[in-house]
């Protein structure tokens, strides 16, 4: 069993997102090993991005406040290398095509690899084109995580069936942001994928109560949340740490 099916194994997983660098790399460090010991089960780190398209404007301001603090996309491997000393959470890291067209595909996943990163995230990347990046993440063993969306319709069996890690539901068409009602044509798009294979499914795009946590994770594996936990980072910053760490164990404690 690798470490993303262990994700799924225990129960209903929660996934929490914070940028990487906000409000600083020592910050965000911390936070991973809080959440860690929170219950959070995978931990996805965003790479800031001066255009990141599937972003609401929570998340656009944590990357530009991320970047503004001089967060590297080499600051943030050195950050994962300090992290893996002790912790071994499965991590994923979310990004764009450009950052890692830049740095370079084949160095990128290579450093994936070496500082234990066990998935990357790209939602610019359709499901088309991702031989873009898989030859490069099946060569240094970093699994490519599909996305689904209500747009995806017909596609959705043929992304089930080559998908790998689990697949990254996307509740709501538009982008990233705390939302107050999530539509049901997500558990429709879960039984689709399902009639395929059985591969992990998890939903991220607008959860932020616990109710809605506990609502999304009745037919899903896993529920995903950035916009809410960044919020409280965006709110507290230096002082973040401990409102983070409760927020976490409470969405976790709700879906358990």
């Amino acid at each position: 069993m690798n470490k993303l099916q262990e994700v799924f194994s225990k129960g209903k997983a929660f996934i929490p997102f914070i940028t990487a660098g906000d409000p600083s790399i020592e910050i965000t460090e911390q936070l991973v090993l809080k959440m860690a010991e929170a219950g959070a089960d995978l931990i996805e780190l965003g790479i800031p991005f001066s255009d990141p398209i599937a972003e609401g404007p929570v998340i656009q301001d944590a990357d530009k406040r991320a970047l503004s603090d001089g967060t590297t996309t080499d600051k943030i491997f050195s950050m994962m290398k300090r992290i893996r000393k002790s912790c071994n959470i499965p991590i994923a890291f979310m990004t764009y095509v450009n950052p890692i067209f830049t740095y370079g595909t084949e160095k990128f996943m290579k450093n994936c690899k070496e500082v234990g990163v066990d998935a990357i995230i790209v939602p610019d990347v359709p499901f088309e084109e991702k031989n873009e990046l898989m030859p490069f993440c099946s060569k240094y063993e970093i699994k490519l995580i599909s996305m689904i969306a209500p747009t995806s319709k017909n596609r959705i069996q043929m992304i089930a069936r080559e998908a790998e890690g689990f697949i990254y539901c996307v509740s709501s068409m538009g982008v990233t942001g705390v939302r107050k009602e999530i539509g049901n044509h997500v558990e429709e798009m879960i039984r689709t994928v399902k009639e395929v294979r059985d591969i992990p499914c998890a939903i991220g795009f607008g959860i932020s109560t616990p109710e809605q946590a506990v609502k999304m994770a009745k037919f899903s594996d896993g529920v995903i949340v950035g916009s809410a936990i960044v919020k409280i980072v965006e709110k507290y910053g230096e002082n973040c740490i401990p409102h983070v760490t409760e927020y976490v164990s409470m969405i976790k404690d709700a879906i358990r």
